[in-house]
Formats: structure tokens, sequence, C-alpha cells
């Protein structure tokens, strides 16, 4: 591009300056666990529990916004000063953790290492419970639902047979019955099959229960084995040591107590030497 003096000019679009990775980074790890110190134990144990007396609300609720709020508040009253997106971030990483423990292997192993599994475990239980009831009373609502539009369409039914009245003189009552039959056989086979199928929900749901007890169980009792094996090992073992230690003991004092008479023997002996040198000194110089 010429100006007006004949001097050419070029037009240079500026670069657009790269954000700095460093912003990027801490703004990444402004997360609000990274801001807070950790939770304890305790701590833990006490949000949970919180967590499991508000889980139908959770359940029922649309927006979990004000149940945070009141886990967050409940926490104040027990003395933690947490916020509400802090415990949502705490259950969503126990979640996650459980998780992990349920698909992993060796599952008992995660299970171990995971201080909280049976806490959450009961609470997915009570939910799954919860479901399985709810579910139990919707199929009862329903089935009753099907009573009673059956009977209204059989009663609609009996009321058009009786306007025609051929069909009535032919087949008196006959062909409102057999609908009536028919609508009320259907409207039990629904309800007995939701019922069958409630049936066995509720049997594989007690049967996952017992299988989880009893695998509860051999664990209980396998590391009470271990425990008790340990324990006896370590009686076993101070008892060796007591025992060498009075051994020691034992050959001690007889080391010291010979060695007592050995000096004992020895001073005798140094007396009894000086005092021949002396008579001998005297009878020598009594002869002079």
């Amino acid at each position: 591009m010429e100006g007006l003096y004949g001097h050419s000019y070029r037009y240079v679009n500026p670069q657009p300056q790269q954000a700095p990775q460093q912003q990027v980074r801490i703004a990444a790890g402004n997360s609000p666990s990274d801001r807070f110190p950790q939770w304890s134990l305790q701590e833990t144990k006490d949000f949970l529990t919180i967590r499991a007396e508000l889980d139908l609300s959770f359940m029922e609720a649309r927006r979990n916004k004000p149940l945070w709020e009141v886990i967050s508040n409940k926490m104040k009253d027990l003395g933690y000063n947490r916020s509400p997106d802090q415990c949502k971030f705490k259950w969503k990483n126990l979640v996650t953790r459980y998780k992990g423990c349920e698909t992993t292997e060796p599952t008992e192993v995660m299970r171990q290492q995971f201080p909280f599994y049976n806490d959450i475990e009961a609470i997915f239980s009570t939910r799954m419970q919860m479901t399985l009831w709810t579910e139990a009373e919707e199929t009862r609502a329903s089935g009753s639902k099907k009573k009673k539009m059956a009977s209204r369409l059989s009663s609609n039914e009996e009321d058009g047979s009786q306007d025609s009245e051929g069909a009535y003189l032919q087949n008196p009552g006959g062909s409102s019955r057999k609908n009536k039959k028919k609508m009320t056989k259907k409207a039990r086979t629904s309800n007995g099959r939701g019922g069958d199928h409630l049936v066995k929900l509720l049997e594989e749901f007690m049967k996952q229960q017992e299988e989880m007890e009893a695998q509860w169980r051999e664990s209980l009792e396998a590391r009470e084995k271990e425990r008790r094996m340990r324990e006896m090992e370590w009686l076993q073992r101070m008892e060796m040591i007591e025992k060498e230690r009075i051994e020691m003991d034992s050959r001690r004092r007889q080391w010291e107590e010979q060695m007592r008479v050995r000096e004992d023997a020895r001073a005798e002996r140094r007396d009894a030497l000086i005092t021949a040198l002396l008579n001998k000194l005297a009878s020598g110089g009594g002869s002079m």
C-alpha cells in the first residue's frame, strides 16, 4: 500500500496473545476440595449418617441444592464447617470409591481399604427396599384401577344389551355376562403377573442380601481368626523372650557367683602368702 509521498506501508495483523498456562492451571485446581482441609474419619461418619437420613428426600426432590444446604447446616450443628458444595463433592467422591470397590478385583481387598463401604452399602440397600416397596404399591394401585375399569366396562355392556330388545330376547344377559367374565379374568391375570414380578424381585433382593451377609460374616470370621493367630504368635514370642531373659539372668548370677568364689580363693591365697613371708622374716630376724 502506497502513501501520499510514495512510501509503501504494510498492514500487520496483530497476533492474539495466548493465555498463560499458569492461570489455566490455577483455575483448574480451584475446586472446593483443594481449598479446604481434608475430612476426618469421624466427620465423614457423621456426614454419611445425615445423608442417610435425607436419602428419601433426595429420591423425591427435583432440586438437590436445598437438601445440601440442610446437610451443611446439620454439619455446622455438629461443629463441622462445611459448605453445601463441599458436602456434594464429598458424596460424589465416596460414591465413586464405592463403585470402584464393586468393579475392581480383588473386591475384598478394596473394601478393606475403603472404611465407609458398609455405610454407603446400607444407604443403597435401604434405597433398593424403598424402590421395591414403591413398585409394589404402584402395582397394587394399577391392579385396583384395572378392576374398576373392568367393572365399568361390564356395566356399560349390560346397559347396551338391555337397550337392544331383540338381542335381549334371544340371549338375555348372556353376552354381558361373558364380557364381564372376560374383563375380570384379564384384570386378574395382569394383576397376578405384576404380583409375580414383584415377588421375584423381592426374592432376588433377599437372596442378594443373604449372600452379602454371608460374605460379610465369612470375612469377619476370617479377620477374627487372623487376629487370634497373631495374638497367639505374639504371646508365644513374648514367652520365648521372657524365658531367654530368665536364662540370661541365671547364667549371669552363676558367673558372678563363680567370680566371687575365685576372688575369695585368690584373696585367701594372698593372705596366706603374706602371712608366711612375715613369719619367715620374723623368724630370720630373731636368729640374727
